[in-house]
């Protein structure tokens, strides 16, 4: 039971930093710059990665990393960098609500998964 919780509480951490990114980026990150702010979003849990897997990459993984590296801050954070200030919060709350209640309605015909009513109960409550 006490596993349960844990990853219950570990799988909270998205949505925590899903919803706090809009404060941040529009309080915090230089509003004209989104290459530098996107870096600064990036930068520290880079920098925790490293100090937690203690290694670098090595042979074909360094080619890989650079991709991946560059599709993520210089594609994926920049574009959520400009929807932050450029999308209302009201709108992306909504949209971030509806997520669950969208991913269990694709598991149904993707995975055959059928809904529960736990986890309509769950995602009707995220929406609320």
């Amino acid at each position: 039971m006490e596993t349960k919780w844990r990853w219950l509480l570990v799988t909270a951490i998205a949505p925590i930093a899903w919803g706090s990114n809009y404060f941040v980026t529009r309080q915090f990150l230089p509003l004209d710059y989104p290459l530098w702010g996107s870096t600064l979003r990036a930068l520290p849990a880079g920098l925790l990665l490293l100090a937690l897997a203690r290694s670098v990459p090595r042979g074909a993984w360094w080619w890989k990393s650079l991709v991946l590296g560059a599709l993520n801050v210089g594609a994926f954070f920049v574009l959520i960098y400009i929807a932050s200030h450029l999308l209302p919060s009201s709108v992306a709350a909504t949209i971030m609500a509806s997520s669950a209640g969208v991913l269990l309605l694709l598991a149904w015909p993707m995975l055959s998964e059928h809904p529960t009513w736990t986890a309509a109960l769950g995602a009707g409550a995220g929406f609320a």
